[in-house]
């Protein structure tokens, strides 16, 4: 071959070549764009604090995110995996009028739109004065939400033979115009893959398949098996501890040493934080830098938001006026009866369980070596924080009492329907009610707990059921009336 040639063939392969790249490069960016790119939410999201605590990203749309379509049929193709009628609303969500997810449900775009939880799914509390009122919410609140039953929605489906492309797609496509392109990644992609990824989670989550287990129930959650099964992959045991969700606001009164979580299991706020936004990640930060920023931002947030003022006329009924100068006399009762505890150095450290001899399936369900193992893991991560407490947790911490009002049902299981209900002996208390209806009852102060309301939209609590007791704290019971009802008026002002 002479030279002439040799330069022709060179040529050639070189041309060759460039194609053979920039196909790679186009193959490369589709990939890029159509999987990975990353949008920034719309700027509504981020207009106010409290729009970005309801429904900013924390970063769990990369791990645990579902693609925004199926998600979005997901409620009409598979109803019957839902707790009741009504889509997504049977399972207790806060939803707003005009928004299109639920609170604590984000939107955003990797690659394709995903539906992913920030910590407001469980901790922005809806109520209202009437059934026939629109609800209120209160960010930082414990939410009425049925997570367990999120949960098994969510294994439930992936289980399904109706999880197929066949199915889905012709649902998706009454619902939206997508590309062709876009239709074929559903179908052989994004259907198949997350139908994998919920099946993923059966094993994880077989514990809330027990039989000799109750459920949940609205606006409670099993925390610390949550942590075991999933961060450390603990074998399933026998123990069994669903708590009420708590309020979160107004977290710089946990400074100085103060505890958290009902056991005091963990040593400060941010160590809570970065658990609990782990915990809704399902996986270590796809941008630590990110996730810690975001983690800042939500101890900055709910760091100064103030607990919500107990609500009066003339925007709520007058059975909703506080009476002052009975409020009055129950700082005196308060003072003298509960202020040891609930307003003094021991507030927010842990007390005993014999002090005050509640239901002890919070504590049987953690330990020292699930902590240190915990501990482990995130450090592994990169992320520096105090930490869970690696000690056996044996007492509850005497909880703070800002905004009481909003943060019923009490005890740290939610066993007891009201306040009222608190100031009366065990045995007085009620045996069976249901949780979860918004309804607010402000002579009793709690939410609303039978009748057909409740019975209809709330899920039902037995308190004879495991770890479910009503026991203990019968601090106030042998009170006068009058001196009961004082307190009660007083605790609205808190």
């Amino acid at each position: 071959m002479d030279k002439a040639q040799q330069y022709v063939s060179q040529q050639k392969n070189v041309r060759w070549l460039v194609v053979i790249l920039v196909l790679v490069g186009l193959g490369a960016y589709f990939g890029w764009y159509k999987f990975m790119r990353e949008e920034p939410q719309p700027d509504w999201v981020t207009e106010t604090s409290e729009m970005r605590f309801k429904y900013g990203s924390i970063g769990a749309e990369h791990d645990a995110g579902i693609p925004y379509w199926i998600f979005y049929v997901m409620p009409r193709v598979f109803a019957d995996k839902l707790p009741g009628p009504g889509g997504l609303a049977s399972l207790g969500v806060a939803w707003e009028q005009g928004q299109e997810l639920p609170v604590g449900f984000t939107k955003k775009v990797i690659g394709f739109p995903r539906v992913a939880n920030n910590c407001a799914v469980c901790h922005t509390v809806s109520y209202r004065a009437s059934e026939n009122e629109n609800p209120r919410f209160e960010t930082a609140g414990p939410a009425h939400t049925n997570v367990e039953g999120y949960f098994r929605f969510l294994v439930d489906c992936g289980k399904d033979p109706r999880f197929d492309a066949d199915v889905l797609m012709p649902e998706i496509n009454l619902v939206t115009d997508l590309s062709w392109i876009d239709r074929m990644i559903y179908r052989f992609l994004l259907i198949p893959m997350t139908k994998k990824a919920l099946l993923a989670r059966e094993e994880q989550f077989k514990w809330i398949y027990r039989s000799d287990f109750p459920d949940w129930g609205r606006g409670r959650d099993d925390a610390m098996n949550l942590t075991k099964y999933f961060m450390i992959k603990f074998s399933m045991d026998d123990s069994f501890g669903p708590t009420d969700m708590p309020a979160i606001w107004n977290l710089k009164k946990y400074e100085n040493g103060k505890t958290l979580n009902w056991a005091g299991d963990s040593h400060d706020a941010y160590s809570v934080v970065i658990d609990s936004a782990l915990g809704l990640l399902g996986a270590a930060p796809h941008d630590k830098q990110d996730f810690l920023g975001q983690v800042n931002w939500l101890l900055q947030y709910l760091g100064a938001k103030a607990p919500p003022k107990f609500p009066a006329p003339p925007d709520f009924p007058k059975e909703f006026a506080i009476d002052q100068k009975l409020a009055g006399a129950g700082k005196t009762v308060f003072d003298r009866e509960c202020a040891s505890c609930h307003a003094s150095e021991r507030t927010g450290t842990r007390l005993p369980l014999s002090a005050v001899n509640t239901d002890p399936g919070r504590l049987e369900s953690w330990s020292k070596q699930a902590a240190i193992e915990s501990n482990k893991v995130v450090a592994k991560m990169g992320i520096e924080r105090k930490g869970l407490v690696e000690e056996k947790l044996e007492g509850y911490d005497a909880a703070f009492l800002d905004g009481i009002w909003l943060r019923a049902p009490y005890l740290h299981n939610g066993s007891v329907p009201t306040l009222r209900d608190l100031l009366k002996p065990a045995a007085e208390r009620p045996k069976l009610f249901w949780r979860g209806y918004n309804v607010y009852d402000p002579v009793n102060v709690g939410f609303v707990t039978t009748g057909p309301g409740a019975q209809r939209e709330g899920t039902r609590f037995d308190v004879n059921a495991k770890s479910g007791s009503n026991q203990g704290h019968e601090f106030g019971t042998k009170l006068p009336n009058s001196e009961k009802d004082a307190l009660i008026e007083y605790l609205k002002t808190l």
